[in-house]
């Protein structure tokens, strides 16, 4: 069953419908995805992001233990600050996808609460002899986004905090009108955005302060079928959607954003460099675009010569391109061979490299910027 957000009610009373997004029940649309879409994309989208996990560790070795677990740089965090990184198992597969928050006195690791009772068994299971204490706040915090342009003139008005003044990930501690709150730089793609990590007992009193400032900039409360149209038009793959465990980080294409190359021994890290040594991988996670206007499904093969070659992960219509996107694996010698991709319906598939197509095979159109 998926877990109940704690603002199902609130949700509720705006006419939301549900489904399932990553393990939760949250809402996928408002009665209208296409309005939702426009309010984080012109002025300011609410979000419920209350999937998430949230484990405390404390101790002085807290910093020495997370680095050597994680793949990004934990030890030289400093308080403010955050990054993204993966948990690995000794294989090299994605047990997680993790952002780590420094704050003075410990580390917040926020992942997803679908597989809270695996990162806290793995946690826990390597915290031997190390000044450590975990402790899981996920029943005890609430989380909240809002994304759009007008976002940080939010922020400011409600808070008189800059949240421009911040580096992506990097967060403060501030008030609300008298709710407090650790405020996160977290942008969409090139859409500003924050992120509001709260106590649950105050997380309805902020979704209504937030939706009120919201809809007083033109905005409102967006659900799971627009925030994926931005996330995928970003080019930013979800967890348990487009790679878990059974991809290293090389096949998900996450080495350049999640790990850290010079910071010493990780869990997996064995793996992760034989593959960065040798440079190959038989399948790799891309960008797609697809002709016509059909939505394929997850898991819907693709094809070269009826062979298959890969697999789509998610897809959308997307506004600002003005077709259907997604996310898939390809063999990599398909992708260096040139040769035409297509669904089992015909219809052609273009690859897309940093938010362009640049193939000329779909309707004619090229060079089409997401």
């Amino acid at each position: 069953m998926p877990i109940d957000t704690p603002l199902k009610s609130e949700h509720e009373t705006l006419g939301a419908k549900f489904g399932e997004t990553f393990g939760c029940a949250l809402p996928r649309d408002y009665g209208d995805a296409a309005r939702e879409y426009k309010f984080a994309r012109e002025s300011a989208g609410l979000v419920d992001t209350n999937y998430h996990a949230v484990i405390s560790f404390t101790g002085q070795d807290r910093a020495r233990y997370l680095n050597a677990m994680l793949t990004n740089n934990i030890r030289d965090l400093a308080p403010g600050r955050g990054n993204i990184s993966l948990l690995l198992s000794p294989q090299g597969r994605i047990l997680a996808e993790a952002e780590t928050l420094a704050l003075e006195d410990r580390l917040l690791v926020i992942s997803c609460a679908m597989i809270r009772t695996r990162l806290v068994e793995t946690f826990d299971k390597f915290i031997i002899m190390d000044d450590v204490t975990l402790e899981d706040l996920t029943d005890r915090t609430g989380t909240l986004a809002l994304h759009g342009p007008k976002t940080p003139g939010i922020v400011r008005e409600l808070s008189g905090f800059d949240i421009d003044s911040l580096p992506e990930l990097g967060h403060a501690e501030k008030q609300i009108s008298g709710i407090g709150c650790r405020i996160l730089k977290h942008s969409l793609g090139g859409v500003a955005g924050a992120e509001f990590i709260t106590g649950r007992e105050k997380l309805a009193a902020l979704w209504n302060l937030l939706l009120e400032a919201a809809r007083r900039h033109g905005g409102g409360p967006v659900g799971y079928d627009a925030l994926n149209v931005l996330r995928l038009e970003a080019g930013i793959p979800w967890y348990g959607v487009d790679f878990d465990e059974n991809q290293i980080p090389h096949q998900a294409a996450l080495e350049k954003t999640h790990i850290n190359f010079s910071k010493g021994c990780y869990t997996g890290q064995e793996i992760v460099e034989r593959v960065r040594s040798r440079g190959h991988i038989q399948r790799q996670r891309v960008m797609l675009r697809f002709a016509g206007d059909a939505i394929p499904n997850a898991g819907e093969p693709l094809l070269a010569d009826d062979a298959e070659v890969g697999f789509v992960t998610s897809a959308a219509h997307s506004p600002k391109v003005g077709g259907v996107i997604g996310m898939g694996y390809v063999r990599r010698e398909q992708m260096q061979s040139g040769s035409s991709v297509m669904l089992r319906n015909g219809s052609k598939v273009v690859f897309m490299e940093k938010g362009h197509a640049t193939v000329n095979e779909l309707g004619g159109q090229t060079d089409a910027a997401i």
